[in-house]
């Protein structure tokens, strides 16, 4: 079988990395790919937003499945591209991808659905949105409407904070086309865990949950960024929790989707904040998420391309899905000054010597080759993760392989999995 992967991050490059390990797997192209996708697959130099190039590319190499990595293509609507084309792709179509791709899509969702989650408002008015923002006070959160790469999301803890963000989203166009509405919604207090699902249009089954750690520095502080680490399974999501999920979020989103005659075919990523026993959803996503793919793809037991060939049969019902009894847990190493402003071309070291298994693995984000050396070439530059037993283990199994690689002024938080400390 001929598989190919669109995308170039670290989430992709756990893809790579695991749809390698199927035994059904002929070859595996990734476009573009990063260095780290090199070791599994050929990376072809398509960008992941050139429908064109890579529909005729999938045409020519006769492709029997294309994946695709990250959202911006899926709300493009390279999945409706390919499937008129007759080549079998994984992922929502492009009105099913609104899930993600509009805030207000997804919000009015949940609201006509009476699927939980925090109040809101939407604005195409700045002023007004101000004027709401004001009226309710703070903390408050102001959300850009469409695809901000994970950062359109501000968390303000004061009045000022929250108007400045909806100046910099509607008027300074700090997001372009992404910022011209906004949903403004309450504050939700509690602790956040993410619960990837696979859905094939009739049945939904969850992934084991995750914890990602948005803000830059420890202890959940700074801007919010694509991702500083994660780890799994997230002992927040007890097994009382996930069946309250499974009733009222997970079942209840599906509906929602086939009562709109949205059929939705991919992953489905809950964004959860979770209190006294009850959950509510922070965002949807529908792809998997980064760096949780980097915690959750290790511990998946079951071969992933027969899974993915499930979804597009729709025969997910018949699928047993098995997992690790194991804890894995990444950390990102990002440039510094990320998510801000930050350099490139920083030379790194460290990752050849890293021995690499199947329970400690360095997944590449930001990087480029130069004349065969590995250098940075983004804000996340790659990410370690590592599997064992137990929480405590992990955590130093993680951060030992952080130790042995180097590159100038990068940045890491030095608290990733300390909440599962607390509970496991």
């Amino acid at each position: 079988m001929k598989i190919l992967l669109i995308g170039s991050g670290g989430r992709e490059n756990a893809l790579a990395w695991k749809l390698a390990k199927s035994s059904k797997v002929e070859e595996l192209f990734i476009a573009p790919g990063n260095p780290g996708t090199a070791e599994f697959a050929k990376n072809i130099d398509f960008k992941s937003d050139d429908q064109k190039s890579l529909l005729e590319f999938a045409l020519k190499e006769k492709i029997d499945i294309t994946v695709v990595g990250p959202e911006a293509p899926l709300a493009a609507g390279i999945v409706d591209l390919f499937k008129e084309n007759g080549i079998k792709i994984f992922g929502p179509e492009k009105l099913a991808a609104q899930l993600e791709g509009s805030k207000v899509f997804a919000k009015n969702l949940m609201e006509k659905y009476d699927i939980p989650t925090a109040e809101y408002q939407s604005f195409s008015d700045p002023q007004k949105a101000a004027a709401y923002i004001r009226e309710k006070g703070a903390p408050i959160v102001v959300k850009a409407e469409g695809l901000a790469a994970g950062k359109g999301v501000i968390v303000a803890q004061k009045v000022e904070e929250a108007v400045n963000a909806v100046e910099k989203i509607m008027i300074d166009e700090k997001f372009g086309e992404a910022g011209e509405q906004i949903v403004v919604e309450e504050y939700l207090e509690g602790e956040e865990a993410t619960i990837l699902s696979f859905c094939d249009g009739e049945t939904i089954i969850p992934m084991i949950p995750s914890q990602d750690h948005k803000p830059a520095y420890d202890g959940g502080k700074g801007p919010n960024t694509g991702g500083m680490g994660a780890y799994a399974p997230a002992p927040v999501v007890t097994p009382e929790l996930m069946e309250y999920f499974k009733e009222n979020i997970m079942q209840k989103t599906l509906d929602a989707l086939k009562s709109e005659d949205i059929d939705f075919k991919g992953i489905i990523y809950f964004g959860l904040m979770i209190k006294n026993g009850e959950a509510k959803v922070l965002e949807y996503n529908v792809r998997f998420g980064d760096p949780e793919a980097q915690v959750v793809l290790p511990l998946l037991k079951t071969d992933l391309v027969e899974i993915i060939e499930a979804v597009l049969e729709e025969n997910l019902s018949e699928k047993n899905i098995e997992w690790l009894d194991k804890k894995a847990l990444c950390v990102v190493m990002a440039s510094g000054g990320y998510p801000i402003k930050y350099e490139v071309s920083k030379k790194i070291t460290g990752v050849e010597d890293l021995k690499q298994n199947d329970e400690l693995i360095v997944f590449q984000a930001g990087t480029k080759l130069i004349n065969e050396e590995l250098y940075t070439a983004g804000g996340r530059v790659l990410a370690v993760t590592a599997l064992a037993d137990e929480f405590k283990e992990v955590i130093e199994k993680a951060y030992t392989g952080v130790e042995k690689i180097h590159f100038e002024d990068y940045h890491i938080r030095s608290d990733i999995g300390h909440k599962a400390l607390t509970k496991a």
